[in-house]
């Protein structure tokens, strides 16, 4: 399950969709591509049991790194201090590599795979070193700033931008099929244009003027005023 739509910009209820799919006796995974360093997320209070994203995105580590994956503790065979019921997490398909094998037998090349209890326990082999130098320095930044105070500032700037474009563009030219709700969206707003030429000429003033926005043909920009 997508948890922030790219088309749309659409933030989903992660918690309940999450509540829903253990509900029904589902394992409940998310992609957060475009989420991730976008919109707040306690995958680990919100109970859910796997995501997967990629880092360039909100995350800014640069085109080509590394992405990340999370797989909720329980599901490890690591004690909770939360109380969840821990499990082996044996049904989940995953790649399992020599890295991630525990330590005292991992040099006597065995035929079976004994996980590291916990995130340890998927690693494969090492990771770039500079792919995670540019991801750390950047994650460095995100510490700092805090994620609570970027996501005020990104309400705020993604709110003015849905302000102006409801003030200064003329009715009919463009409609924003992002929810209006703050809370169903992160700072992507994606417009559908009226005309499926205006949206290539619009962008390509945008980019004179230093501003990068994203075209979907036929006729949809997305815009981010990232914080």
């Amino acid at each position: 399950v997508t948890g922030v739509q790219y088309y749309t910009g659409q933030l989903f209820d992660m918690e309940s969709i999450t509540k829903a799919g253990h509900e029904q006796g589902c394992r409940v995974g998310f992609d957060l591509a475009h989420a991730v360093g976008n919109a707040p997320l306690k995958l680990h209070d919100w109970n859910v049991d796997f995501a997967v994203w990629c880092c360039y995105k909100y995350l800014n580590s640069g085109p080509g790194t590394i992405g990340g994956c999370f797989v909720h503790g329980r599901l490890t065979g690591v004690p909770q201090e939360d109380g969840k019921v821990v499990e082996t997490g044996n049904d989940l398909k995953r790649l399992a590599g020599w890295w991630g094998q525990e330590q005292n037998s991992r040099f006597t090349m065995l035929d079976s795979f004994n996980p590291i209890p916990g995130a340890s326990g998927f690693r494969l082999s090492n990771p770039p070193v500079l792919c995670v130098a540019s991801l750390d320095v950047s994650l460095q930044v995100f510490a700092k700033a805090g994620f609570d105070k970027l996501r005020s500032k990104s309400l705020l700037l993604t709110g003015y931008l849905e302000y102006l474009i409801d003030n200064t563009v003329p009715s009919g030219h463009i409609k924003i099929i992002t929810p209006r709700d703050p809370n169903q969206r992160g700072c992507q707003l994606s417009l559908l244009f009226s005309h499926n030429a205006a949206v290539v000429s619009v962008s390509s003033a945008l980019a004179k003027g230093g501003l990068i926005a994203d075209v979907r043909k036929p006729n949809v920009m997305r815009i981010a005023p990232v914080p």
